[in-house]
């Protein structure tokens, strides 16, 4: 089922704007992101094509089946937790069927920690544009070359500076295997013979070369295959992540001069003020604290302040879901005999 096929179904039983604009923190370049439940039809259920979750391809328009949304709600989901709490001017549709769902019964100790982890999670990825703006990669990928080393006299070097210092052509390098020592190779050089050289174009490692007996070695040769591993991964990350990064975001971050992502940090507290209330027994998706969470996406605040302070609310919840009296977990049993409920009373309208 196509997300044009679900729309014109009739199955949508709840459909909202959600993020930013449900929280009451959208800018003039926020998107309206949509969320939704939606159950599937009869012979799709009972059938082998079950669907979970129907999506455009940016994931700002997603609808959940209403399993899946159940699923997801028994695990205290942040962002599946707030549809039911979603202010009247961001409600879209509301079958009376979803009004069965009642957010006191899914508001537990368990939101402690999906709210506080997911907070942190967003730590860790304005931590991450931190270091993908203060430590750029070259466009132009390094080769095997540049992970090996030749040990020269009592010191090691570069193998193109070795290659350098003493006028020699890699294409008349070739290696040798040093039993037992894990990549370590003899470098041997002549012209006369027919050597590899030490590594093929776009080449992940060095090549072997069919050595005469007779010649002796010119040194021995390093190549550090896993510091060329890892930075290959690196360059890849970092590449992908500017092909696909919002760049209208990128460029605010680089303008406040912060060096990390303002919007992940802003979401972290909105989270963690979130689990803050719920410990009392209410979800407010429409923030009350909107001033303070814009000041954090603007830049007002240093890095480490910032962990600080989420470090410190972290411990607070600790305390405060410690004297709640919200339930321990959500009652299994009784989520199962709503999920047949819902989804019987739908198929008997057809």
């Amino acid at each position: 089922m196509t997300l044009e096929e679900l729309k014109a179904s009739g199955y949508i039983i709840f459909e909202s704007i959600s993020g930013s604009r449900a929280y009451g923190l959208a800018t003039a370049s926020s998107d309206t992101d949509i969320r939704g439940v939606f159950i599937l039809p009869k012979e799709h259920f009972y059938g082998l094509e079950y669907v979970g979750q129907i999506n455009n391809e940016s994931n700002d328009v997603v609808y959940y089946e209403l399993r899946k949304f159940v699923e997801l709600l028994v695990k205290s989901n942040p962002n599946i937790l707030e549809l039911l709490n979603m202010p009247e001017d961001c409600i879209l549709h509301k079958d009376p069927l979803f009004d069965k769902f009642r957010s006191s019964d899914f508001l537990t100790k368990l939101c402690k920690n999906t709210f506080a982890n997911y907070a942190f999670t967003q730590i860790k990825k304005a931590r991450g544009l931190n270091k993908k703006i203060v430590n750029p990669v070259d466009k132009v990928r390094k080769n095997v070359m540049h992970f090996c080393v030749v040990r020269d006299e009592k010191q090691s070097m570069q193998l193109q500076d070795f290659l350098s210092k003493y006028n020699l052509k890699e294409a008349y390098c070739g290696l040798a295997k040093i039993p037992n020592m894990k990549g370590c190779f003899n470098l041997f050089y002549s012209a006369e013979h027919a050597f590899k050289g030490v590594a093929l174009p776009k080449s992940n490692e060095v090549c072997l070369s069919s050595i005469p007996k007779e010649l002796e070695p010119i040194g021995v040769l390093y190549f550090n295959k896993d510091g060329y591993s890892s930075y290959c991964k690196k360059h890849k990350e970092y590449w992908d992540w500017v092909a696909n990064r919002n760049e209208a975001r990128y460029e605010n971050n680089k303008a406040h001069g912060k060096n990390y992502d303002t919007k992940n940090m802003m979401h972290t507290f909105r989270l963690l003020h979130m689990a803050k209330e719920i410990s009392n027994g209410s979800l407010l998706v429409r923030r009350p604290d909107r001033d303070y969470l814009l000041d954090i996406k603007n830049g007002k605040f240093e890095y480490d302040t910032l962990v600080e302070k989420a470090e410190a609310l972290h411990g607070e919840l600790e305390e405060l879901y410690e004297k709640s009296t919200l339930s321990e977990l959500i009652d299994d049993e009784k989520m199962n005999e709503l999920l047949i409920d819902i989804r019987e009373e739908f198929y008997s309208r057809l």
